[in-house]
């Protein structure tokens, strides 16, 4: 079995998947942009339908002139912790691919399965690197949309904020109960031998 921290892994997994997790505490130091730029070329790395590589990062680090326009995209209660992120990174997925031999584009069953496979990728060598990466849907998916230039055919998937981990006295009192590592559902509800087990 494998712990770090207070997860415990149900089967020997590499450590890092366990040292990932989602703070909100974050110090607000500036990242670097080869720093950034490293966490976003293991997403590329990630697999998708026919290689077609949907993903797109759209990012703003701390201090710069993009930043206050893709904070302002968050929803408040983003707004009140991720202004204390180092950068912000929106994830957009391309909807239509073009399959191998084929003459033009069709639509993509499965892009935001592959975008959201490269962001898994971004998070986990942003561990590897010592910052953490937080996910959410809580933005202005059309402001988005409209504001970052994305082209027709794009969908605006989630932000994520990226960041040290700051002290969790930082937050308001409510969210410092919360910042902690999540646990997860037991494999044996997750995972099922040849389908659905028949209802109880």
């Amino acid at each position: 079995m494998t712990s770090v921290g207070p997860r415990s892994a149900d089967y020997p997994i590499a450590p890092m998947f366990l040292a990932r997790w989602s703070p909100r505490a974050l110090t607000g130091e500036a990242i670097s942009e080869a720093d950034l730029l490293t966490m976003l070329e293991a997403g590329r790395w990630a697999a998708s339908s026919y290689n077609s590589q949907p993903w797109r990062f759209l990012y703003a680090r701390r201090d710069t002139p993009h930043w206050d326009r893709f904070l302002g995209l968050l929803n408040p209660f983003n707004q009140s912790w991720a202004k204390n992120a180092s950068a912000l990174v929106v994830l957009v997925s391309n909807t239509m691919m073009r399959p191998p031999g084929a003459e033009r584009d069709v639509p993509s069953y499965s892009h935001s399965f592959d975008a959201g496979a490269a962001s898994g990728y971004v998070a986990l060598q942003a561990g590897e690197m010592g910052w953490h990466v937080h996910g959410m849907v809580g933005l202005d998916m059309e402001r988005a949309a409209a504001e970052l230039g994305v082209p027709q055919g794009y969908r605006v998937e989630a932000a994520y904020a990226i960041g040290r981990l700051g002290d969790k006295s930082m937050l308001p009192e409510g969210l410092q109960a919360r910042e902690m590592p999540s646990p997860r559902t037991s494999l044996t509800e997750l995972a099922f031998e040849g389908g659905f087990p028949p209802p109880p």
